[in-house]
């Protein structure tokens, strides 16, 4: 089966045409690193696969059922959150146990078998020693992990992640990356995860999802980070160069993947307030 399939889809945003008419297969179990310019859609294409923005044009089916809201299979770690409120202390467990009931945050009163899932999902996600220790005093990485943690509330067999590293250095972008990879083995699940560059995620990934100019483009490291690919979903003239293990999407002397990093869409991002993981 596959996890995810877009049929001739086409995704309008704000009278914007973000993507049109593309179409593609995601095997369940893949690991995906999905990349674009600003704006390119990738966060407009997660909340389509959640069924929060309908097709203007095609079909989307998640694990061969089309997509809809409130679906317990799909895990979202979106890339922005309400902040915990002010004077609270809240702490690591309460904030993965707050999206257990309903998936929006709060704190419930939760029964034996849910107490035992989120300390399970604590502890998948190596953040157990993080359970008791007020959010004020943990750190953007260690955030990252209960951020992954409420994604597994519900044992989901498809985890869409926005960006989750933003913001962190190279270190904990490589403790981030190598901790979803071992999920995704050990659980047997399929992860979509964006990032603005390619290389935090080489060595990890199965599978790039290239999206620009309202196109797609999906395979293999070597056959979407190449030129013509790139020029095509760039709309200008693009080079590849790979130095040292490292892989840089040129324009002239300009890299593309490093410029200032924005939201896609502001407006869109704000629709995030509120929402985390199943939605």
């Amino acid at each position: 089966m596959n996890a995810i399939e877009l049929d001739d889809v086409s995704l309008t945003l704000g009278g914007r045409r973000v993507l049109g008419g593309i179409s593609f297969a995601i095997a369940a179990g893949r690991f995906v690193g999905v990349l674009g310019a600003n704006g390119a859609g990738k966060t407009t294409l997660m909340r389509a696969i959640l069924g929060l923005v309908a097709p203007s044009h095609g079909a989307i089916r998640v694990r061969g059922q089309p997509a809809t809201r409130g679906n317990p299979a799909v895990g979202y770690m979106p890339q922005v959150l309400s902040a915990a409120p002010q004077g609270t202390r809240l702490s690591g467990w309460d904030f993965v146990a707050s999206v257990a009931n309903g998936h929006r945050l709060g704190l419930p009163i939760l029964g034996r078998e849910k107490r035992a899932e989120i300390g399970c999902a604590l502890d998948l996600v190596g953040a157990g020693k993080l359970a008791r220790r007020p959010l004020a005093e943990i750190s953007g990485g260690e955030r990252q992990r209960l951020l992954l943690a409420q994604t597994l509330i519900g044992r989901p067999q498809l985890l869409l992640l926005d960006e989750p590293l933003i913001s962190l250095d190279p270190h904990h972008q490589q403790e981030v990356v190598e901790l979803v990879k071992a999920l995704q083995r050990e659980l047997g699940i399929t992860v979509l995860f964006s990032a603005h560059e390619i290389n935090p995620l080489l060595g990890a990934i199965d599978q790039v999802l290239y999206l620009g100019n309202g196109q797609a483009a999906l395979g293999a490291i070597d056959e979407v980070i190449t030129a013509p690919v790139l020029s095509r979903l760039y709309g200008s003239a693009i080079d590849v160069i790979r130095v040292r293990g490292r892989i840089f999407v040129m324009s002239g002397s300009h890299d593309v993947e490093h410029e200032e990093h924005r939201h896609e869409a502001g407006h869109e991002h704000a629709a995030h307030e509120g929402h985390v993981d199943h939605v």
